[in-house]
């Protein structure tokens, strides 16, 4: 057989021009979605998979699909019809068992990625308000197949990892120790910013609030996820979380009169809105998560209403703080409802086998949440004035080094699902 040098030789010689060998399209990685619920366009399963699916609306302009979701496990599979119909009118396996849809029911992994999306659905809740989402539970079955397998694949997990830190940590710690790039968390920080700015790396910030919708554990850890995005770009890195406090009730506006610098921060937030005097301490339920980290500096999360997830930092050197929102989702439900960069972003792991963000951030919000949820309570009894949690056990460090992951541009149209149906 002659070669390819042999070849070009005789071209030489003859005088004949050979076609250079066509390039092999690049291989599109084979996902395996794993859902706890998929009964309806509001639930986040149909969010990110539409958009892996059928494609996302990125910078501007729809963004063809570059994954092919080959399988799909979903645990409540009775009352979620509407992923049986997806799936069913492209031809994508259902699987019985989380093992299975990994493998594609051989005896080895057989998929390039998983994404892990436990949310919503019937689960119970306990005494402290965390919802018992099976998310450690699908997630332990794919570490079992990784590592019978000897190998192992990007994972995306939506929100955070776990109600219970020790599963997270576990969590965690395998992806470190299996080498497989994992993300996850809110779909809030990549959001459409106003104004379009991203702070830099090693901004000196003194202190920060998150001001946010905050009435429960799932909608607390978009906030929090919120400002860990912000306070990780800090001046030498993050340095990890000293401790956390949950104050509920009229304690939270005490609290703020004992700590100005909240309150300047907060009323940041209130005069860029042009809100009326008073407006965040008429909210009901108001309760505010503190924060304090192993460096010196201070954050707080406030519930409250009418300014989406808004970010306030006091910046050393600068007069006034630093205010950025998340406003406004696109809608009603329809193919680019809800989160369109947090789709791209998990494709991106997919396709280049690197995490988006430090997967610390992901750890130390859910830990944070998971503390915040822990506050109120010691030994069975409640108390408004929740006991402030030393955190030792988030002590890790890392520097951030990404750019701007936000959604820019022009906002999405409301175009219908591109499946061909809603429900």
């Amino acid at each position: 057989m002659i070669g390819l040098t042999a070849m070009a030789g005789v071209a030489a010689l003859t005088g004949t021009t050979f076609a250079a060998p066509p390039q092999a399209a690049p291989k599109r990685p084979r996902i395996a979605c794993l859902v706890s619920y998929w009964g309806a366009t509001r639930s986040h399963a149909d969010w990110i998979i539409a958009k892996l699916m059928d494609g996302y609306w990125w910078e501007g302009a729809h963004t063809p699909s570059r994954v092919d979701v080959v399988s799909v496990y979903i645990h409540q599979f009775e009352t979620s019809g509407l992923g049986q119909k997806i799936c069913k009118s492209k031809n994508i396996p259902i699987f019985r068992t989380v093992g299975e849809a990994v493998t594609l029911g051989g005896k080895e992994l057989a998929v390039d990625g998983v994404v892990i999306v436990g949310e919503h659905g019937e689960y119970p809740t306990n005494l402290k308000g965390q919802w018992l989402l099976p998310r450690w539970w699908i997630y332990q079955q794919v570490i079992r197949v990784f590592e019978q397998s000897k190998r192992s694949v990007p994972v995306f997990n939506d929100k955070h990892l776990s109600y219970s830190w020790d599963e997270a940590k576990w969590m965690f710690d395998k992806s470190r120790e299996l080498k497989f790039p994992l993300t996850g968390g809110s779909s809030i920080p990549t959001y459409f910013r106003k104004p379009e700015v991203e702070l830099d790396i090693d901004t000196p910030i003194k202190n920060s609030i998150v001001v946010g919708g905050a009435p429960d554990e799932g909608a607390l850890f978009h906030c929090v996820d919120v400002l860990q995005s912000f306070v990780e770009r800090r001046k030498g890195g993050e340095t990890g979380v000293r401790s956390v406090q949950c104050i509920r009730g009229p304690e939270t506006w005490k609290w703020t009169e004992r700590n100005p610098w909240a309150g300047k921060l907060l009323e940041s937030v209130r005069t860029s809105f042009d809100l009326k005097s008073g407006h965040f301490q008429e909210i009901e339920k108001p309760n505010v998560c503190i924060v304090e980290y192993n460096d010196g500096t201070k954050a707080a999360v406030y519930s409250g209403q009418g300014v989406g997830w808004t970010y306030a930092g006091e910046i050393e050197g600068r007069k006034d703080p630093a205010v950025i929102s998340m406003l406004g989702w696109p809608g009603p439900f329809s193919q680019y409802h809800a989160s369109n960069s947090q789709p791209h972003w998990i494709t991106e792991m997919m396709v280049t086998g690197k995490e988006p963000f430090n997967a610390e951030r992901l750890l130390l919000s859910t830990g944070i949440t998971n503390c915040n949820m822990d506050s109120n309570w010691e030994n069975g009894r409640y108390s408004d004035v929740g006991r402030r949690i030393e955190t030792p056990f988030m002590n890790m460090t890392y520097r951030s080094a990404r750019g701007p992951q936000f959604s820019k541009g022009e906002r999405p149209p409301n175009v219908p699902y591109m499946r061909g149906f809603d429900e």
